[in-house]
């Protein structure tokens, strides 16, 4: 009997997802108990305090004020141009950048980073990436046949970012590889909330510079998918100033998100953007990934696109929209510092928390631990290194002791 009809290399593949598995197990534990006894903290998009879905009202009444044709017609390849020129004031905050500017539409804030892995870490090489990081990196790594590696996220203190480790984990990686593709996700870190400090930054990018120096090719991948949950947005923004002066054999990308930042989940829209000092490595990059747009979608949402540039080129509704994206990021950062006071009152350890959806919390034996916390009806994500909460989703009322159970939970397993 045949047991397999797919490709060698797609053999035997399965996805394993803990946060949807964690997702799946709370939904069982509401039908049974009802959603106002149970605390679920599985879930990465923000939550009003009713347990709805937060919408931004000035992209609502911007989306259902468009045509139907906005919807309905096909986008360009690369992205509308109106949409990258968006894109590109977003990113600059109406600050000048001395080199090479493009970027190209993709499926949301995935879509860039597979476009990123695909087009500019070699088969069979590593990615880096730091040890707490968001699943996914590893799936699209698999699937455009590439390795992730990993550098400890903070020191042994779990005080700062692993400066020493990262450093050793680039010049080992560089000693077999002619080029490396790094992935940092800051500010607001997908588990932990952390954030590259601009010590941090300057320290990052003196290592990067040197390998560039002897002739290594790097490219730095920055997810920043949660970037306007991080600080007030000029602030949050500043890091991409330190991208001018950079070596020509230094490609700096983003990976621009429409999820969060405009509550626009499911329409699944952001860009994948380059900055170089040398115009013709933009050049090629706007080939090479309009090339892998057409293989792999062709265009994305139009509709999309067209919202973002209605909000950027108001200047009445994009002021309107950052008041409306404060009042979330308070919302956020209220929840957060209600959990990390009581975290630091009753013991719990925590990974630095600076901004964002996510407070993680180390652990041996993750699992165990989320599973202890069933029994108070609480439900987060069991990661490798410890236990993601979802500040983002949780009301005000279900997080006062948490991080006090948390702790119980641990001392039982």
């Amino acid at each position: 009997m045949i047991n397999s009809m797919a490709a060698s290399h797609a053999v035997n593949r399965t996805l394993y997802d803990p946060i949807f598995e964690a997702g799946k197990a709370c939904r069982e534990a509401i039908k049974i108990h009802g959603a106002d006894k149970v605390t679920n903290s599985t879930l990465g998009v923000v939550l009003n305090e009713d347990g709805k879905l937060a919408v931004l009202p000035t992209v609502e009444k911007v989306f259902r004020q468009m045509k139907m044709t906005d919807f309905t017609t096909y986008a360009a390849l690369a992205g509308n141009p109106d949409f990258i020129e968006a894109v590109k004031h977003i990113v600059f905050q109406n600050t000048s950048y001395a080199g090479y500017f493009s970027a190209v539409a993709t499926a949301g804030g995935t879509g860039a980073i597979h476009h990123a892995i695909a087009n500019y870490a070699e088969r069979g090489d590593a990615v880096l990436t730091s040890d707490w990081c968001w699943g996914n990196y590893k799936v699209i790594c698999a699937e455009t046949g590439k390795r992730l590696q990993y550098f400890k996220l903070f020191n042994d203190e779990l005080t700062a970012f692993n400066v020493t480790d990262f450093a050793d984990k680039v010049e080992n990686l560089l000693t077999t590889q002619n080029s490396l593709l790094i992935i940092l996700n800051t500010p607001a870190h997908n588990p932990t909330g952390y954030a590259l400090s601009d010590d941090e930054w300057d320290k990052v990018l003196e290592i990067l510079k040197s390998h560039a120096a002897n002739g290594k090719k790097i490219s730095l991948l920055v997810d920043i998918a949660y970037i306007d949950f991080a600080a007030e947005r000029k602030i949050a923004w500043s890091f991409t100033q330190k991208f001018g002066d950079m070596p020509e054999n230094i490609l700096t990308l983003l990976s621009f998100s429409m999820s969060k930042s405009y509550t626009f989940y499911g329409q699944r829209t952001g860009a994948l953007v380059a900055f170089s000092t040398n115009e013709n490595i933009i050049k090629e990059f706007d080939e090479t990934n309009k090339y892998s747009c057409r293989a792999i979608w062709s265009n994305v949402n139009n509709g999309a696109q067209v919202l973002c540039v209605k909000l950027d080129n108001d200047v009445n509704l994009r002021a309107d929209l950052e008041n409306e994206q404060a009042e979330l990021r308070n919302m956020v950062k209220r929840r957060a510092e209600i959990f990390v006071d009581e975290a630091k009152s009753c013991g719990l350890k925590i990974v630095p928390y600076k901004g964002g959806f996510f407070v993680a919390v180390p652990s041996e034996n993750p699992v165990a631990v989320c599973n202890e916390l069933h029994k108070d009806l609480i439900y987060a994500v069991p990661l490798q290194y410890g236990i993601r909460l979802a500040v983002c989703s949780m009301p005000l009322t279900k997080i006062p002791g948490v991080a006090t159970k948390m702790k119980v939970a641990m001392e039982n397993v």
